[in-house]
């Protein structure tokens, strides 16, 4: 049996995958930091173990890390799903903007993976799934600072492909495009009709289907797919 650690599984597409790989057997830890009423209910549908961090801070990052492989007894895959969004004009992003939005998506993404690689390395197997967005492959107006720290998701993906391949251990990011989650809550009507208009298959994604997704790409079945940048967008950003 495998063991899955997901961060920012307490919603949208986060426990979508929390669900999803519960559903399919594997054992599942989760990381969250504010949402504890739905860690819990998450945690108590599922079966799955909710670890509340901070994973900005890369000592908050290293625990929760240890605490689930310990939980778990290993860390066979990992999909980095948390982050946070940022509208605002260039010129009014302050400078704690710029840091909470890089640390989070970021910096998490870096500091959660460089302790979970560790033991992958040492059992010579893994899978690592990077959750980017298709802002990072576009740019988003009045979303610098959101676009920025989602584009470096996919040098890093790309640079540790290559670093950890001779280790047998994968990784890949995924782009999404809209899809409907609470961080997509914000926008109102009119913005979604406009978004979906964009959208060539007409729609906004689900993260159920987001979630079946990662898990193809998660199995050791795919261990010959690595370093790739995968949209999953409708089709907006071809």
């Amino acid at each position: 049996m495998k063991n899955v650690l997901i961060t920012g599984g307490s919603r949208g597409i986060g426990r979508a995958c929390v669900e999803k790989f519960a559903r399919e057997g594997y054992t599942v830890s989760f990381i969250y930091n504010n949402s504890t009423a739905a860690a819990e209910e998450l945690s108590a549908l599922t079966g799955a173990l909710a670890i509340r961090a901070d994973i900005s801070d890369p000592k908050q990052a290293k625990t929760a890390v240890d605490q689930a492989f310990s939980a778990m007894g290993g860390i066979d895959i990992l999909i980095n799903n948390a982050g946070i969004s940022l509208i605002k004009l260039f010129t009014d992003t302050t400078d704690e903007d710029y840091y909470n939005i890089m640390n989070t998506n970021f910096g998490g993404t870096f500091f959660v993976t460089r302790e979970a690689a560790k033991p992958m390395i040492s059992r010579h197997f893994g899978r690592i799934v990077n959750i980017g967005s298709m802002w990072g492959k576009t740019g988003a107006s009045c979303e610098v600072a959101y676009s920025a720290s989602k584009s470096a998701i996919e040098g890093f993906t790309k640079a540790l492909a290559k670093e950890l391949a001779p280790s047998g251990i994968t990784v890949n990011c995924i782009e999404p495009g809209v899809i409907n989650t609470e961080m997509n809550s914000e926008l109102d009507e009119a913005a979604l009709k406009e978004l979906c208009e964009e959208t060539p298959v007409g729609k906004i994604g689900e993260a159920a289907d987001l979630a079946d997704f990662i898990y193809m790409i998660a199995t050791e079945k795919s261990g010959f797919l690595t370093g790739q940048i995968i949209g999953f967008d409708g089709g907006f950003a071809i």
